[in-house]
């Protein structure tokens, strides 16, 4: 016979009880940015050739051989036609003092980038100068998820600079 204890120290401050319901949306998106992750700027060119893009921290590595990553594009983006049209897109991995760059093309209804130093890479894609890393990708499949779209890509270009990256946790950008 198995005999329950009461948990001591952190286990004890656990909230957690069978049956505990799903979380409201805005209690499920404050859970979720108790998770710290990078920051970076997806761009790629629109379907006129103009620059797109927009900021995200849901980004990942998939696989090593063939080198491939993902993120994820709200359905309701504006950006979403550009990104499911375009073959290609280059993900821009920020630097810690780069914080009014993740602002700038994290808003909606303004220039992306004015302002912002630019040049265009592989396929006239967007590259961010002054990031610690950018990655070159070919897009080679996008998958509905509830609310987003997961895009996938290949990556066929990468560089790294030196520098410290951004980070994002409990809805605020820090140094990691």
């Amino acid at each position: 016979m198995t005999t329950l204890r009461e948990p001591s120290g952190p286990a004890a401050q656990m909230p957690w009880t069978a049956g505990s319901p799903v979380p409201g949306r805005r209690r499920y998106r404050r859970i979720l940015g108790r998770f710290a992750t990078g920051v970076a700027v997806v761009t790629t060119t629109g379907r006129a050739d103009d620059p797109v893009g927009l900021t995200i921290n849901a980004f990942a590595s998939v696989s090593l051989d063939p080198p491939l990553i993902l993120w994820c594009l709200g359905q309701e983006s504006s950006t979403a036609p550009d990104f499911l049209h375009s073959p290609h897109f280059a993900v821009n991995i920020l630097r810690e003092d780069q914080r009014d760059i993740a602002e700038q093309f994290a808003r909606s209804g303004v220039e992306r980038f004015a302002g912002v130093d630019w040049q265009p890479g592989p396929a006239g894609v967007p590259v961010l100068a002054g990031t610690v890393a950018t990655l070159l990708c070919r897009r080679t499949r996008s998958v509905p998820a509830g609310d987003h779209v997961v895009l996938f890509g290949e990556v066929t270009g990468a560089e790294s600079h030196p520098g410290a990256p951004l980070g994002f946790v409990d809805g605020t950008f820090r140094a990691l």
